[in-house]
């Protein structure tokens, strides 16, 4: 990302003093080309670097130069970064903007946090699978408290104990070792691993949070683009896969193509309602996200869900129509 590069550049301005062309290229891995236009686009942004000629010559910036945020706390800045890291920057022109805004929030930072914030965008995937404007519009809920518990520990890289509830099993404590977070159509997953083993959490099942003070099992660098695609790739491939058709109000129908592997066709009921041919990884899986919609969804096939279905709901209305 443009913006992360522009602001370590900076940063190794600040650190080094002067540094020519070629060695910037060198650590930040690109040509000398795309450093020269990322030096342009800081001056134009207003930073204060300048080229010195010669034989030791290379670019710096004025002495002095710090950018100015006063009250911006280390939480706040870090606030800021998980924001700018959003693709929607780049969706409606504000990359420059967005670029001159996280330099002057890792600048603004400590020293003794500097690190934390240039690692923290590497830990953090936002939608890796859709653009800004096809995202779902309303995102699940997952408490505050559990969210800054789980970033503070993704971020510090230590251990996390969570109380997770999985799909049809009672809550447990589990201790992971948090890799990093991944946001798909507004529903947020924890990538860890425990003992060893690749782990993939929803957010929105973690009930509660703490950071332990071990320090995670986990490589230092992550390309976690890499690691969600692997992952994703697995879960999609896995497992008894099964083909529904179903038939849903227009208005569920986001709720339900959310839930599956992959929608295979769709059609328009005359009556309005749509019709749909999707994939769920299992069968508990199709049961579980067709029995979430109620009435405004009816599994037309296969036989054993319309069975299934119907012997869960007979089970419930039997229950609640028992005298007390």
């Amino acid at each position: 990302m443009r913006a992360d590069r522009l602001v370590s550049l900076v940063l190794l301005l600040r650190q080094h003093g002067r540094l020519s062309a070629t060695a910037l290229a060198r650590e930040l891995e690109v040509s000398t080309r795309t450093v020269l236009r990322d030096i342009e686009a800081l001056s134009s942004a207003g930073v204060p670097v300048y080229a010195e000629r010669g034989r030791h010559g290379g670019f710096a910036l004025l002495p002095g130069f710090r950018t100015e945020l006063t009250g911006l706390n280390h939480d706040e800045a870090l606030a800021l970064l998980v924001a700018g890291s959003r693709r929607g920057a780049q969706a409606f022109g504000l990359g420059s903007a967005l670029a001159s805004a996280m330099l002057k929030v890792v600048d603004a930072l400590p020293e003794s946090y500097r690190d934390t914030a240039a690692s923290a965008a590497e830990r953090l995937l936002i939608d890796p699978e859709t653009d800004l404007l096809s995202r779902r519009l309303a995102a699940e809920e997952t408490p505050d408290a559990v969210v800054a518990e789980v970033l503070r520990a993704v971020f510090a890289g230590r251990r996390l104990r969570i109380h997770y509830a999985a799909v049809d099993q009672a809550p447990k404590w589990r201790t992971v070792d948090p890799i990093g977070l991944v946001t798909v159509r507004d529903r947020g997953y924890l990538l860890a691993a425990r003992s060893g083993a690749d782990r993939t959490y929803r957010l929105s099942r973690i009930l509660a949070a703490e950071e332990l003070a071990e320090p995670a099992q986990r490589p230092d660098r992550v390309d976690l683009d890499r690691v969600w695609r692997k992952r994703s790739t697995r879960f999609r491939t896995g497992g008894d896969q099964v083909t529904v058709l179903v038939r849903v109000d227009p208005a569920r129908r986001e709720e339900l193509v959310g839930t599956a592997l992959a929608v295979l066709a769709e059609e328009s009921d005359p009556d309005g309602r749509l019709r749909l041919e999707v994939t769920f990884q299992d069968p508990r899986h199709a049961e579980w996200a067709l029995w979430q919609l109620a009435t405004d969804a009816e599994a037309l096939a296969p036989q054993w869900l319309r069975t299934s279905l119907h012997d869960r709901a007979a089970a419930i209305a039997a229950r609640y129509g028992a005298s007390s």
